[in-house]
């Protein structure tokens, strides 16, 4: 690791005002988009998974302390070609804003902060701060979508090992049932947070050993590869402990402890093998000597000026988006499905009931034709804000560990309905008293089906900052199955969505006063 010369030449004297003032000009748009700052330090503090961000402003602030010597060598000369990546970065995260995507509006902040750096003190301090400034990225909570993905990969991996090593495996979906006791692949088992806090380090540390790209890239794909196998490897180990000991051990507080100390472990060996390749002298600087310096009032008008300028770029978005959030919600009717194609209300035939939150009119109701029967779940949100969204984290089939049921397979399936090939969320969900449900969902925005979350959630984020209609409909239907006539459930669900395709249309067009 570099260490900055003993004596520092006399240049830094003309970084007292440029430094001065971009810590003010940073501190007042933190304040300025405070409620953003806050909904990443929220994140930290109840998720352990994310615990880290409280580190990183930290590190990047003695990141570039510890470039003091090279950054003395330069002049801060104001650029205000930044200003243009801070509107594109307002823009952001006023639409990130307005369709409550959190982790977008943390991005573009961030973003924001580091173009007021290259604003201020100009593209070759930009370009040296480079890696202390992207490191701020890590600051905020993203990952969360790996985490289906990963509990697969965990799964398969496990349930693999077990068969190799002779254990009969009995699998739906993420469970799976072995001699001795039945097991299930939860989101605490998906590695997110090995996964996170690996490359967290790793990136960190390939930045302080090594000083060429190739190996500090090399470094951060092994720190990105190994915990990903490291996390299967602990899953499959904590399974045979407890099998072999009779379902005594690795069960509990247990679990998470060999799980810890095996992930430790695994790091401690990624680092040492990685030190073999260190490269601990630093290159020789090709910068040249500091410019002689103009005169502070000439130099202090154009700087204020650019922080004045980066002040009022960033300003606008989170004005604007006030007055979005303070305009009074539209008028709204009871929503009212009038059944179509012969079928008719009925009594409820399942006691599952969906998890979707904040809907501004919502609707549940089962029907019955011939002997089959459909439960229809209508959640209406007329304007998207926070906590009422129609794309929302908290919006599930069912929630993890329920006592009742077991989400045991979902995907993103194609059917055809009414004649027409459409896609639909669709899960398979087996209660504890026995019963089977499929569920199919989708979502009505502008009368259109959508199920990818990004498209939906752009095209409403979208609408509501050129204020236009941003309201949406959740469609949910569900119908029990057997075991082996999956086939039979999807053709009754087929059919329902096409019998009460218009009605639900006339109910929508109706509750939006059109």
């Amino acid at each position: 690791m570099s260490r900055p010369p003993d004596s520092l030449p006399a240049a830094p004297r003309g970084w007292l005002l440029p430094a001065g003032l971009t810590v003010a000009v940073l501190l007042l748009l933190i304040a300025v988009f405070w409620p953003t700052f806050y909904s990443m330090a929220a994140v930290w503090e109840r998720s352990e998974t994310f615990a880290h961000g409280y580190l990183i402003f930290p590190i990047s602030a003695w990141l570039v302390w510890r470039m003091r010597g090279e950054l003395a060598l330069l002049q801060p000369q104001p650029d205000l070609r930044g200003l243009i990546v801070m509107a594109l970065a307002g823009l952001g995260w006023l639409l990130a804003d307005a369709g409550s995507v959190n982790v977008a509006a943390q991005a573009a902040f961030i973003t924001l902060l580091i173009a007021a750096v290259w604003t201020l003190l100009g593209w070759q301090v930009f370009r040296a701060l480079l890696f202390p400034l992207m490191f701020l990225f890590f600051a905020v909570p993203v990952g969360e979508f790996l985490i289906q993905p990963l509990m697969g990969v965990t799964a398969d991996f496990t349930v693999a090992m077990l068969q190799f090593t002779g254990i009969p495996v009995y699998r739906e979906g993420t469970f799976f049932s072995i001699p001795s006791g039945d097991w299930s692949v939860v989101e605490g088992c998906s590695g997110l947070r090995y996964l996170i806090a690996s490359i967290t380090l790793g990136v960190l540390y390939a930045y302080l050993t090594y000083r060429s790209w190739q190996r500090r890239l090399l470094f951060t794909l092994a720190a990105m590869v190994v915990p990903v196998f490291a996390n299967s490897g602990r899953a499959y180990m904590i399974v045979m402990i407890a099998h072999l000991s009779d379902m005594k051990l690795a069960l509990g507080v247990d679990h998470y402890i060999y799980g810890w100390v095996f992930f430790g472990i695994v790091m401690l060996l990624l680092f040492w093998i990685g030190s073999f390749w260190r490269q601990d002298e630093a290159p020789q600087s090709t910068r040249p000597a500091a410019a002689p310096q103009a005169a502070a009032g000439a130099r202090g008008r154009p700087l204020w000026l650019a922080g004045t300028a980066v002040l009022l770029v960033a300003s606008l978005w989170p004005v604007y988006a006030i007055w979005l959030n303070e305009r009074p919600l539209p008028e709204m009717t009871a929503l009212q499905v009038e059944p179509g194609g012969g079928w008719q209300p009925a009594a409820a035939f399942t006691r599952w009931t969906p998890h979707w939150v904040g809907a501004d009119r919502q609707l549940r109701q089962s029907f019955a034709q011939a002997g089959n029967n459909v439960l229809l779940e209508l959640n209406y949100y007329v304007t998207q804000r926070q906590d009422a969204e129609l794309i929302n984290s908290q919006n599930f089939m069912i929630r993890q560990k329920d006592p009742a049921w077991s989400n045991i397979g979902e995907k993103i399936a194609d059917v055809t309905i009414g004649g027409a090939s459409r896609q639909v969320r669709q899960a398979k969900l087996r209660g504890s008293d026995g019963q089977r449900l499929l569920v199919w969902q989708w979502n009505l925005i502008d009368q259109r089906p959508v199920v990818n979350d990004q498209i939906a959630k752009l095209v409403l984020a979208t609408d509501r900052v050129q204020l236009k209609r941003d309201d949406g409909l959740s469609v949910l239907i569900a119908t029990p199955y057997l075991e082996g006539e999956m086939d039979a459930a999807a053709a009754t669900l087929a059919r329902f969505a096409a019998d009460m395709q218009k009605p639900i249309g006339r109910a929508l067009d109706q509750i939006n006063g059109q």
